[in-house]
């Protein structure tokens, strides 16, 4: 399976947002994932594109809604884009701001990638496309629609204009039924403010060169240079962080198994839909073994546990998949050099 890279907290909560509103079974779509909740929490490092591929196709297949990219749209934040959402927030103009997508466009996650582009036809035109990188065709056009219509409406909150339009919308996506295009027609409309072209070779906003000159609410120069340096330093450690994509998905549902009490290799493989000597032939090829990589796991929810919660250390052992608490401990000093009790009081 082509690697889909990761997908931020920010991007998936979004669409649980909308989900949430409109009585979808996120709880279902996660458990598809094999996602577990407490992964999305703020501060997470996020989660695999497949994963978040398969949280929308779970959520498209529950709703039977052809427009949920598209109504997903209305539920964009600054917060929907990470650090990258509050440094377009301090430009000046929405120029400055667009330029500003593709250096950071990372942040958000590996969903796709933006241009901006001169129109051949018309000099006074420009084209801001996006280029999906996620190749299911049942996501993919929802993607697209989610992307342009959260773009259109943070736009205009950000310009404080409502009635700021392109000129077209460009959609690689099939035409609508005869029995969809009125639903079709007043939905876009409704977002764009403008008319759809379907079955086109590309994904794209055509707008006109003046309104990359209209004046943003809220600009603060010395504000952008600040988010800008502390993005700068957030996708390096990104490109710094290569653990190959199947590692990252083996440690989520070693994650998800430690918290139901449950570590399991052959859980993991049958979750993965391989066998137990696959999973094991996967892991030597990038170096691990499973047990290597289930300490990992531990140690990073038994640092989380003993800091961030309440838990019992008794609890934390059991959880985490010791017999007694006592191997936990001695487990855990070997690790770290000094007790869960001295660690959570440090």
């Amino acid at each position: 399976m082509k690697n889909l890279g990761f997908a931020s907290v920010a991007a998936v909560n979004q669409y649980l947002r909308f989900a949430e509103d409109h009585g979808l079974d996120c709880d279902q779509a996660l458990k598809a994932a094999s996602v577990e909740r407490a992964r999305l929490a703020e501060g997470s490092s996020g989660i695999t594109g497949i994963q978040f591929q398969a949280i929308l196709k779970n959520l498209i297949q529950q709703s039977n809604d052809p427009l949920l990219g598209l109504n997903s749209g209305d539920y964009v934040q600054p917060g929907s884009y990470n650090v990258l959402g509050y440094i377009v927030m301090s430009c000046a103009t929405l120029g400055e701001a667009i330029e500003r997508i593709a250096p950071f466009e990372k942040l958000v996650g590996d969903m796709g990638v933006t241009t901006l582009e001169p129109w051949e036809t018309d000099p006074d035109m420009v084209l801001i496309r996006w280029h999906c990188a996620y190749p299911d065709p049942e996501v993919r056009p929802h993607m697209v629609d989610n992307v342009f219509a959260s773009w259109v409406n943070f736009s205009r909150w950000l310009a404080n204009n409502d009635s700021a339009a392109p000129e077209q919308l460009l959609l690689q996506k099939s035409s609508p039924t005869a029995d969809q295009l009125p639903t079709y027609k007043q939905r876009y409309q409704e977002i764009f403010h403008c008319p759809v072209l379907y079955d086109q070779k590309i994904d794209a906003l055509v707008f006109r060169r003046a309104l990359l000159d209209i004046p943003l609410r809220q600009p603060d120069q010395l504000l952008r240079k600040t988010l800008e340096g502390h993005a700068t330093q957030q996708i390096k450690s990104l490109e710094m962080d290569d653990t190959p994509d199947i590692i990252r998905e083996i440690k989520q549902r070693l994650q998800q198994q430690l918290s139901e009490g449950i570590t399991r290799q052959d859980m993991v493989a049958e979750s993965m839909n391989i066998t137990s000597r696959t999973l094991q032939r996967r892991l030597n090829e990038h170096g691990y073994t499973y047990q290597q990589l289930l300490d990992e796991v531990r140690l990073e929810s038994a640092r989380q546990l003993l800091k961030h919660s309440q838990m019992a250390i008794t609890d934390i052992a059991y959880q985490l998949g010791f017999a007694e608490p006592r191997s936990f401990h001695r487990w855990f000093k070997s690790c770290e050099g000094t007790t869960p009790g001295e660690f959570r009081d440090s």
